[in-house]
C-alpha cells in the first residue's frame, strides 16, 4: 500500500529520523510521555490522599490498607497488559488498541477529577478501574510498535528502547513535579486533574500523528491464512472479552452496593498468589501446547528467567510510592529556606536520573557492539544496584529508630538510595523491554509484552503489601522491611550472575 506523505516538497515523515532513529519513535515517545505523566502524577498522591484525615479532604484510611490499594491499582495496571496484548493480537491490532486505551485512560481521569463534587468515593475508584483497562490496551502495544520500528534488531533496537524509556521518565518527572505540587500544596483534586489534562494531550498526539509517522505499522492484527480459522479465532476472542467485561461490571456493582465487602490487604495477597500461578500456567502452556519450535522454547525459557528477576526487582523498586514516599513525608527533613518540599518531589530524582543518563546508557550499549554485556548480566547488575539503594535505607531507618522517631534525617539518604535504584533501572528495564521483542515468537509478541508487565504487576502488589510498614507508631518495622528487601535483591543478583554463562549460550543460539 502507498504510504502517506507530508506537505508537498517535504520529506515523508516516516523517512525522517528522531535522534538518529525512525521518526515514528517521536510519536510513540510523546504519547507514552503524557501517559506516564498521568499515571505517575496520581500514583504517589494516592497513599497521601487516602491516609489524610477526612477533615483534610482525604479518606482517613489506615496505612496498610491504603498501601495495599496502591499496590492493587498499580499491579492491575500492569496485569491488564496481558489481556490487552492478547486483544490487540486477536482483534484490534496494535494501533487501534493504543487509541482505545488512551480514550479509556482519559475517561478515568475525568471520573477521578469529578469525584470531589460527587460526595462519594465511587467515581474515584471507578476512575482507577478505567485507567487500568486503558493502560492494559495502550502500554504493551505501544512498546511492541517500538520493537517493530527495528526489524533488524540488535544493539540499535536496545538504543531505541532506551530513548523511548527517556520519554517515559520525562513524563514521570513532570507528573511528580506538577501533579505532586498541586496535590500536596493546592488541593488533592487539582493534582488529579492535572494528570488528566496530560493524558488528553497524549491522546491528541497519537490521534493526529500516528498515520503520518508510523505508516502501516500495527494497523492490523496478525491473521491466520485460513479465513475460516481466523473467523473462529475472532469469535472466540469476542466471547472471552465480553465475558470478562461482564464479570468486571458485576463485581463493581456488588462492591458499590455493599453486597461484596472488600479487604484491600487480603485482595492484594490473593492477587499475588494468583498472578504467580498465572505466570507458571502460561509458561507451561507455551511449552506444552504453544506449538513452539525447539529454538522458540529456548527463547521462552530465557524470558521466564528474566521474568522472575524482574518481579524481584520491581517488588523493591515499586516501594517508591508507598514505603519510601511515607519515609519522605514522616522522617525526612524537607524544609529548605523556610519552604517545605513536597514529599512526592523526591521521586523526581529517579525520573531525572533516567532522563540525564538514558542517552549515555544507550550510547554505551551501542558502542560496545559485539562486546556488549548480555541481557541476563545487565539484569544482575540492575538487581545489585537496587540492593545497594536499600542498604542505604537500612542505615537511614536505624538512625530514625535510634532517636525514637524524633529525628528527621537528611534528604541525602533518599537521594543516594534513588540514584542507586536509577542505575539499576537503567540496567534492567529498557533492556527487558527490548529482550521481550527480540526473544518473543512473532505470533506471541503482544502477549510476551504482557508477560513482561505481569512481572511489574507482581512487584507492585508486593511493594503495596509491605509499603505500609513505615509508621511512626511502629518504628521497628522499618529496618526489617529494608533489610529483607536488600537481601532479596542482592541474593537474586548473585544467583542470576552465576547463571549468566548458561543463559548467554541459549541467547546466542537463538539470535544467530
Amino acid at each position: 500500500m502507498s504510504e502517506p506523505m507530508d506537505a508537498p516538497g517535504r520529506v515523508p515523515a516516516y523517512t525522517r529520523t528522531f535522534f538518529g532513529h525512525p521518526f515514528g519513535l517521536s510519536t510513540l515517545f510523546i504519547t507514552e510521555m503524557w501517559e506516564r505523566f498521568s499515571f505517575y502524577g496520581i500514583r504517589p498522591l494516592m497513599i497521601l490522599y487516602m491516609t489524610a484525615a477526612m477533615a483534610s479532604g482525604g479518606f482517613g484510611m489506615e496505612r496498610t490498607q491504603a498501601a495495599a490499594i496502591v499496590g492493587i491499582y498499580a499491579g492491575s495496571v500492569y496485569l491488564s497488559s496481558l489481556p490487552g496484548g492478547w486483544v490487540a493480537d486477536r482483534l484490534l491490532g496494535l494501533r487501534r488498541a493504543i487509541m482505545l486505551g488512551a480514550v479509556l485512560i482519559s475517561a478515568g481521569h475525568i471520573s477521578i477529577g469529578l469525584s470531589s463534587f460527587a460526595g462519594t468515593r465511587t467515581p474515584f475508584f471507578l476512575g482507577l478501574i478505567l485507567i487500568v483497562l486503558g493502560t492494559g490496551l495502550l502500554k504493551p502495544n505501544i512498546s511492541a510498535i517500538v520493537g517493530d520500528l527495528y526489524p533488524e534488531g540488535g544493539a540499535r533496537r536496545d538504543a531505541g528502547f532506551s530513548i523511548f524509556y527517556m520519554g517515559i521518565n520525562t513524563g514521570s518527572f513532570l507528573g511528580f513535579l506538577v501533579a505532586g505540587f498541586l496535590g500536596e500544596k493546592v488541593g488533592w483534586h487539582f493534582g488529579f486533574g492535572a494528570a488528566g489534562v496530560g493524558m488528553l494531550l497524549g491522546l491528541a498526539t497519537f490521534a493526529t500523528r500516528a498515520k503520518k509517522t508510523l505508516g502501516s505499522l500495527g494497523e492490523e492484527p496478525t491473521k491466520h491464512p485460513d479465513p475460516v480459522v481466523q473467523a473462529k479465532k475472532e469469535r472466540t476472542a469476542k466471547i472471552i472479552t465480553g465475558t470478562g467485561l461482564a464479570i468486571l461490571v458485576a463485581v463493581i456493582l456488588l462492591a458499590v452496593t455493599g453486597i461484596l465487602p472488600l479487604n484491600p490487604e487480603k485482595i492484594a495477597q490473593n492477587m499475588t498468589y494468583v498472578l504467580v500461578g498465572v505466570a507458571v500456567a502460561y509458561f507451561g502452556y507455551l511449552f506444552l501446547l504453544g506449538g513452539l519450535t525447539s529454538e522458540e522454547k529456548k527463547r521462552i525459557a530465557v524470558i521466564a528467567i528474566l521474568f522472575v528477576a524482574a518481579a524481584i526487582f520491581w517488588s523493591a523498586f515499586e516501594q517508591a510510592p508507598t514505603s519510601l514516599n511515607l519515609f519522605a513525608r514522616d522522617f525526612t527533613q524537607r524544609v529548605i529556606f523556610g519552604w517545605e518540599v513536597p514529599s512526592t518531589w523526591f521521586q523526581t530524582i529517579n525520573a531525572l536520573g533516567i532522563i540525564v543518563l538514558a542517552p549515555f546508557f544507550a550510547a554505551l550499549w551501542t558502542r560496545l557492539g559485539p562486546r556488549d554485556f548480555s541481557p541476563p548480566f545487565k539484569f544482575a547488575m540492575g538487581l545489585f544496584f537496587a540492593g545497594l539503594g536499600f542498604v542505604v535505607m537500612i542505615l537511614a531507618a536505624n538512625l530514625v529508630v535510634g532517636s525514637g522517631g524524633s529525628l528527621k534525617v537528611s534528604p541525602m539518604w533518599l537521594v543516594v538510595s534513588y540514584i542507586f535504584q536509577t542505575f539499576g533501572e537503567l540496567c534492567l528495564s529498557p533492556v527487558g523491554l527490548s529482550s521481550m521483542t527480540k526473544l518473543s515468537p512473532r505470533r506471541f509478541v503482544g502477549q510476551m509484552m504482557g508477560i513482561w508487565f505481569l512481572a511489574s504487576a507482581v512487584g507492585n502488589l508486593i511493594g503495596g503489601l509491605v509499603g505500609g510498614h513505615v509508621d511512626p507508631e511502629k518504628l521497628e518495622q522499618m529496618p526489617q522491611l529494608f533489610i529483607y528487601t536488600a537481601g532479596a535483591l542482592l541474593a537474586a543478583a548473585l544467583l542470576l550472575g552465576a547463571l549468566t554463562p548458561v543463559i548467554k549460550k541459549y541467547l546466542h543460539r537463538s539470535t544467530t
